[in-house]
């Protein structure tokens, strides 16, 4: 009976840690890479998806054909970023970035979208957000960002197998590299851009994706901290 009674309780509060975990979701950024006492969290934008002039595609000539363009629109569950609001900024965000990819075949197929111009992004990062529509598909969502020294890593978002617009968030694993005080000129990440990485079921016809508002939480303590009297190391 002893037995029966631990292995209940056990079960029961393995399900109760469960389904905490389930109800998180979104990661706490604060606990993400916790290397100080001390943190300034905030919510910064990185791409508002604005002009499509200043992204592009890229796509082996032999498995399809990728076209980018601007479309007006956004996601209705979209809201404002606090800082701008507080700030009295009112930026342009009345479109949004759209992908038409059409494959020439099934083949273990992907392509990317990138910027004209890596973007940095101030501070240690912890999160960063973007809002897709995928159109219920396999194929994965993939951040390329570079880190400090400029090393190439990868982030897996997930699956686009839901209809409409979601909002993904991932966490900046704390294994990349974000800052060296041997290299004091700099510290953070910049994003290189999205990879789709297509699933080979789903590789025929046409393929569609838009993609709006690029936004991050990173800790700006290390900027907002220095003294004003202190020498910068950048000579």
């Amino acid at each position: 009976m002893k037995k029966i009674l631990i292995s209940l309780l056990f079960v029961s509060v393995f399900t109760g840690a469960l389904l905490v975990a389930q109800e998180a979701g979104t990661p706490n950024a604060g606990q993400i890479g916790l290397d100080s006492a001390q943190q300034k969290l905030q919510e910064i934008s990185v791409s508002k998806f604005e002009d499509a002039g200043l992204w592009y595609g890229i796509m082996a000539s032999d498995e399809g054909v990728i076209q980018l363009r601007r479309f007006e629109g956004s996601p209705l569950d979209k809201e404002a970023l606090e800082g701008e609001v507080a700030a009295g900024i009112q930026e342009p965000d009345d479109n949004v970035l759209g992908a038409k990819v059409s494959f020439y075949r099934r083949s273990m197929s992907s392509f990317s979208m990138r910027p004209v111009r890596p973007l940095p992004i101030e501070g240690i990062t912890k999160t960063i957000s973007v809002w897709v529509a995928g159109r219920n598909t396999n194929h994965i969502l993939q951040l390329e960002i570079a880190d400090h020294f400029g090393n190439t890593a990868y982030i897996n978002m997930g699956k686009m197998n839901f209809v409409g617009w979601k909002k993904i968030t991932v966490s900046v694993p704390p294994t990349i590299v974000q800052r060296n005080y041997h290299y004091n000129n700099k510290m953070g990440i910049t994003i290189q851009g999205f990879n789709i990485l297509c699933d080979l079921d789903e590789t025929y016809g046409t393929f569609y994706i838009y993609l709006d508002d690029l936004r991050a939480v990173s800790d700006l303590f290390a900027e907002d901290s220095r003294d004003v009297d202190d020498i910068l190391d950048s000579w």
